[in-house]
């Protein structure tokens, strides 16, 4: 095997969490009777939540803040009927609750199973993350799981990496893999620590920013190739 530990992104990578954001942020909006306005609040939210967590990466708001914030912006854009804390705490319930593993990682996964050591590393918030992943049928397969409000670091910081390899025991540089859907976290963040990345990239994107990965694949099956 050409690597020995291999580390993950979880949402969007092993985890569809555009659908678990979509199903949790309806079931907010039917706890105020809000569903018959679904489609612009949603799409709404999703503009708004995409540019915080890219001001968060940027280190211009803190978790802790950005949890709120989002719907304090979502109030503010549609004059909404609500308080900002307490939608936020009725989405991260329902978040919670929300696990859907992508069919294709179960497959890798149990093909990679004892064969590479494994952890996963994530830009996530407690409350959420601690149910959606460490109660999920993928969980058994990480040694660790490092969820970033946790550890009070997040990626694209490299402290966040060492604190990880921490967990998973010692290992060459050369011998580590990153493997995520997010060239500004996951990637940047690999490189920073200097160590091999692979960009999931399903979709098709184009990388038109100067963050080049070691590697890019369509589909998770591709990471046996790597190895």
């Amino acid at each position: 095997m050409k690597y020995d530990i291999l580390l993950f992104d979880a949402d969007d990578t092993l985890f569809d969490f555009k659908k678990s954001e979509k199903e949790a942020f309806l079931s907010t909006l039917k706890d105020y009777g809000l569903e018959e306005h679904k489609s612009v609040y949603f799409d709404t939210y999703h503009e708004i939540n995409t540019k915080i967590w890219k001001e968060f990466e940027e280190g211009k708001i803190t978790q802790s803040v950005l949890k709120i914030e989002r719907f304090q912006r979502l109030k503010e854009a549609l004059c909404g009927d609500f308080q900002a804390e307490d939608f936020a705490e009725r989405y991260m319930d329902h978040l919670a609750e929300a696990s859907f593993p992508y069919e294709e990682s179960h497959e890798l996964l149990q093909k990679l199973s004892g064969k590479v050591r494994m952890g996963i590393i994530t830009n996530g918030l407690k409350k959420v993350q601690r149910k959606r992943i460490r109660q999920s049928v993928l969980s058994h397969y990480f040694e660790a799981i490092v969820i970033s409000e946790e550890v009070q670091v997040s990626k694209p910081d490299e402290r966040i990496f060492e604190l990880t390899l921490d967990l998973l025991g010692e290992a060459p540089k050369d011998r580590i893999l990153m493997v995520g859907d997010s060239l500004g976290s996951d990637i940047l963040g690999g490189i920073r620590f200097g160590i091999d990345t692979c960009w999931f990239n399903p979709r098709s994107k184009i990388n038109k920013g100067e963050i080049v990965p070691t590697y890019e694949i369509a589909h998770l099956h591709e990471i046996l190739n790597l190895l």
